[in-house]
């Protein structure tokens, strides 16, 4: 099932970052769609180049926080998806939205934001939520 298939990509996506592999976060993102990322608090970065690069410097500083996704929801469309989550970093929580495309038979990134959020709704962390159809997802 597609949902599936793109929570798979949004799970590796936040392993390469947690286990800071270069190799796997060049890998996840497209390669013929367009790509762009939204880091908290900075400017957007466009293009495959940029955005690998601004990974690469997040990945190889000693400072970067560990982070952790919790509660990521998947919402397909043909050949595209997205998920939303929230982030948990240094104590501080994170929304963040990942849009995915399929190239191949695969799922990749082509954009990735986060921001703030004052607080996570209670809602959120009630089972059982449903898609634009009606499908419980998790």
């Amino acid at each position: 099932m597609a949902q599936e298939a793109v929570l798979f990509a949004n799970e590796a996506f936040y392993r390469a970052f947690a286990e800071r592999d270069i190799a796997a976060m060049e890998q996840l993102w497209a390669q013929a769609a367009p790509v762009a990322c939204i880091h908290p608090g900075w400017s957007p970065v466009v293009g495959r180049e940029r955005v690998l690069a601004s990974w690469r410097a997040i990945l190889t500083n000693p400072a970067s926080p560990a982070i952790r996704c919790r509660r990521p929801r998947a919402f397909v469309h043909g050949d595209g998806a997205f998920v939303i989550c929230y982030e948990e970093v240094e104590g501080a929580v994170l929304i963040a939205t990942n849009l995915f495309v399929r190239e191949g038979a695969g799922w990749k990134m082509a954009h990735h934001q986060a921001g703030p959020v004052a607080v996570q709704n209670e809602e959120d962390e009630a089972a059982g939520e449903d898609d634009e159809q009606g499908r419980a997802i998790h």
